[in-house]
């Protein structure tokens, strides 16, 4: 079998890098393709094992190393202008439009879906308003892009053979847009590189993007309002300088971390505090697998990931009082959580089992789409 992997845009290390880091361990000798491959030599090693990607005509456009995801319009031609005619398998890991790329009957195409696009769907708005787009002439260009995008998204979501989801959350998204049916395998964290530690110091630890959906600007708010509690807030972002306007005294910004020093602090906060509706919610898993009880919302991906009471506390609505209430109740069963029970917990989502799950599942779909062929 000639399999090719594709993969929305190749520049950073971040969740859906590491779900197609796990397809390049599997699949080694596979070509890889994108939209665009601006890795440093670090990530392309870790990612790429070395190797360069096929890339679209984004890959030379003015600018596209940092803007180019404002070449949004054009993603869904230059996607379809990749050429696959000699492969036999597509594997795509999709959360914008690797999943239209364009195949012939013969070919088989698995596609692991992050999320349906989510700047068109869900969240359209919040993106539309964080962009400036929501007003005057701007908003009826980017409204009709919307809708092209949208109508193209439907059409192609019919193309893959097989969809894979990486949360329930994910596939009933999946369900509820697309119609379409999908088998869940959660993406790979790397558990392993985490240890447990029981001896907490006396300060709740936020880790995060700091962008509009994340909703961290809950947490602080939630944290101002009891000023008898420590608050570190790690990472950086176009909201950091909002968020850091009203200074707090029990508030902590302290920007940008690197793996071990975000190690350290996961592992000796009380709670790690989480308030987005995510699709599946690595970091989350990642504070668990130090032995460190989480604060999430009820809902996306850590609904499904953390066990209330047991791992961690969830709440039910992105407010500050549903915050405010989930570490009163969290305080008072502090005593009763078990740091080891939370850390072993995190070993189903290891990177070995969703290797395992991958490879076992295109198997099996290889055997199914290429024994039929064979057979007519």
């Amino acid at each position: 079998m000639k399999i090719a992997l594709v993969h929305e845009w190749l520049v950073f290390y971040a969740g859906g890098e590491r779900v197609f880091e796990s397809f390049t361990n599997i699949w080694k000798d596979a070509d890889v393709f994108a939209l665009v491959d601006f890795l440093n030599d670090e990530h392309r090693r870790i990612i790429l094992k070395g190797k360069h990607a096929h890339t679209t005509f984004i890959q030379k456009l003015p600018f596209a190393e940092k803007k180019f995801r404002s070449y949004l319009p054009f993603f869904p031609l230059a996607i379809e202008s990749l050429n696959f005619s000699k492969y036999d398998v597509i594997i795509s890991s999709s959360h914008a439009v690797t999943k239209g790329v364009r195949k012939k009957p013969n070919q088989l195409h698995i596609s692991y879906c992050h999320s349906p696009m989510r700047y068109i769907w869900d969240e359209a708005e919040t993106y539309f308003q964080s962009a400036g787009l929501d007003r005057g002439i701007k908003k009826i260009i980017a409204t009709k892009i919307l809708n092209y995008l949208r109508k193209w998204d439907l059409k192609t979501a019919k193309r893959p053979d097989y969809l894979l989801a990486n949360s329930n959350y994910i596939a009933e998204k999946i369900r509820r847009i697309y119609n379409r049916e999908s088998t869940v395998i959660y993406p790979p964290v790397d558990v392993d590189k985490f240890n447990c530690v029981e001896q907490k110091d006396d300060y709740y630890f936020v880790a995060s993007r700091l962008v509009p959906y994340k909703r961290i600007d809950l947490i602080i708010e939630a944290f101002a309002k009891m000023p008898d509690k420590r608050l570190i807030v790690a990472g950086t972002g176009p909201e950091l300088d909002r968020l850091k306007n009203n200074f707090l005294v029990n508030v902590e910004f302290i920007g940008y971390q690197d793996e071990a020093a975000l190690k350290e602090l996961m592992q000796k906060a009380r709670a790690f505090v989480f308030s987005a509706e995510e699709d599946f919610g690595i970091v989350v898993v990642e504070a668990m697998a130090c032995g460190t009880p989480v604060i999430a919302l009820n809902k996306g991906g850590t609904a499904e990931t953390v066990i209330d009471g047991k791992t961690g506390i969830l709440f039910n609505e992105q407010t500050v009082e549903d915050i405010k209430e989930a570490v009163k109740r969290f305080e008072k069963i502090e005593h009763t959580f078990n740091h080891k029970e939370i850390a072993e917990h995190t070993k189903k989502y290891s990177r070995q089992i969703f290797e395992e799950n991958m490879k076992n599942y295109v198997d099996e779909k290889i055997e199914q789409f290429f024994g039929k062929k064979n057979r007519r």
